[in-house]
This record gives structure tokens, C-alpha cells and sequence, in this order.
């Protein structure tokens, strides 16, 4: 005979952790694939026609491989993917902010944006993970 396990008197069972699906706005996760996109789309053009270094293009193009390598998870919005890739674009925060204030003409005008968009992804990222870093510190806590 098969009898549910009772707890001596006077003591409580101890919660079970939640399995309950997190919901994370999704609007958060297209906001970083899209500047994702676009941050891979202005370090090509930039490098290439916009604005080269040298005329003609400059190895300064293939800073936007790292980017490359992380689009795949970005774009299936992997929790994984986005927590590193927040990380991956703060070289390119501080890259837009310094070519914005040295360069001149149209050069500092990409970094600005190319500012705006590394802190967009960056702010998008941690708001689609942060639901997902709340819900399994939750369930951590209940299963101590």
C-alpha cells in the first residue's frame, strides 16, 4: 500500500521549484537580433565603403566576424548565446564612443551609431536574460 509521505508534526514540507516556463518579452529578443543584424551590417559597410581606414577597404572589416558568431543563437533568442554576446559588443560600446569623439566627418557619425547600437543590443540582451537569471536564482533558493 502505496502512503504519501507525511512530515512529522510541526514541520513543513519544503516547497518544490518552480517548473512554470519563464516569460521573457519577447520584444526584448527581436530588439537584439535586429541590432544584432545591423551592428554586423555597419561594421562591413563602415570598414568597406563608408568610411575605410585606407581607401579602398581595410582589415578593420573582419571585426565584425565575432559578431557573426554569435547571430545564430541571437536569432533563435538562446538565453546562453545572449548573456555572452552582451558581453561581446561592449568592445564595440567603447570603439563608436571613441572613433565619435576623434574622428571627424562622417567616420564620427557611424560611431555614434555604431554606439547606439552596441548599447541598445546590450540593453535588449540583458532584458530578454534577466527573467531566466531571476527564475534560477528562485529556484536555487528553493532548493536549499
Amino acid at each position: 500500500m502505496n502512503t504519501p509521505h507525511v512530515p512529522p508534526a510541526g514541520l513543513t514540507p519544503a516547497p518544490e521549484p518552480s517548473t512554470a516556463p519563464v516569460s521573457a518579452p519577447r520584444g526584448f529578443a527581436h530588439g537584439a537580433s535586429v541590432t544584432l543584424i545591423a551592428l554586423i551590417v555597419l561594421s562591413i559597410a563602415w570598414e568597406w565603403w563608408l568610411a575605410p581606414l585606407r581607401p579602398g577597404g581595410s582589415a578593420l572589416v573582419l571585426k565584425a566576424v565575432p559578431l557573426c558568431f554569435a547571430l545564430g543563437g541571437v536569432l533563435r533568442h538562446r538565453v546562453y548565446t545572449l548573456q555572452w554576446a552582451s558581453m561581446l559588443v561592449l568592445p564595440y560600446l567603447a570603439e563608436g564612443i571613441v572613433r565619435g569623439m576623434t574622428d571627424a566627418g562622417l567616420s564620427a557619425r557611424l560611431g555614434w551609431f555604431e554606439t547606439v547600437l552596441a548599447g541598445v543590443f546590450f540593453v535588449c540582451a540583458l532584458g530578454y536574460v534577466a527573467p531566466y537569471k531571476r527564475a534560477a536564482k528562485r529556484a536555487k533558493k528553493a532548493a536549499v
